[in-house]
């Protein structure tokens, strides 16, 4: 498969295209601790950034933390400036992003006061044509609306012969896009051992590199 034999181009943001730094991470969930009494260990924290493991919700409600409780802590110690300046475009991303041709879109559940600090200090918003922060009005991955909400802002549509991929790091993404009727690339940056899990994909990669052939990475 090449890049020609693709429309459109859809990606997540975090842990697929970019990263954070650890410390600030680190430094999110201390505060998120201090503000529900309940300490995060390391490995906590990682498991709940990264969303090892599944659904973060039920995560949380395994160890005993109320989502929502937790998610409003969360962004309440969130710091748009701070999250920018620790957060880092991967060198593949970076590579794959120039060398592609057609609409180009970006769906996430990074909320839209985060995301748009890190697409403009990262120099990243001209390479996409859309980009739709999930809410609960779009809907969350992998309910395939917000993936639908993109494509229809780029104008493509899988049902009039649109050949598209959406590609993530997580299985919520792999969902959203065969929900979406899209081929999906998971990109596994975190080794399957750490995930817990082996996520399944059209594409199963560590690096865009990895599939110069696939997605016209040069």
């Amino acid at each position: 498969m090449t890049a020609d034999a693709y429309d459109f181009h859809l990606f997540d943001l975090d842990g697929t295209l970019v990263d954070a730094e650890w410390s600030y991470t680190r430094e999110v969930f201390d505060g998120v601790g201090d503000a529900l009494g309940r300490d995060f260990s390391d490995a906590e924290a990682r498991v709940l950034w990264h969303g090892l493991g599944g659904s973060r919700d039920r995560t949380l409600r395994e160890w005993g933390v109320e989502p929502a409780a937790f998610w409003d802590a969360f962004h309440a110690n969130e710091d748009p400036g701070a999250r920018a300046e620790a957060t880092y475009l991967h060198d593949d991303a970076a590579r794959l992003l120039e060398a592609l041709e057609g609409p180009t879109g970006l769906v996430t559940h990074c909320q839209q006061f985060l995301a748009d600090p890190v697409l403009d200090r990262l120099d990243l918003r001209d390479h996409f044509d859309t980009v739709v922060c999930c809410t609960e009005e779009t809907g969350w991955k992998p309910d395939p609306d917000p993936v639908k909400l993109a494509m229809a802002d780029i104008g493509v549509d899988p049902a009039a012969g649109d050949r598209g991929y959406y590609a993530g790091d997580g299985a919520s993404d792999v969902g959203a896009a065969w929900n979406a009727g899209l081929d999906a690339v998971h990109v596994e940056r975190l080794g399957h051992e750490e995930r817990g899990r082996c996520v399944l994909g059209d594409y199963r990669v560590a690096s865009f590199d990895d599939f110069p052939g696939a997605l016209g990475a040069e």
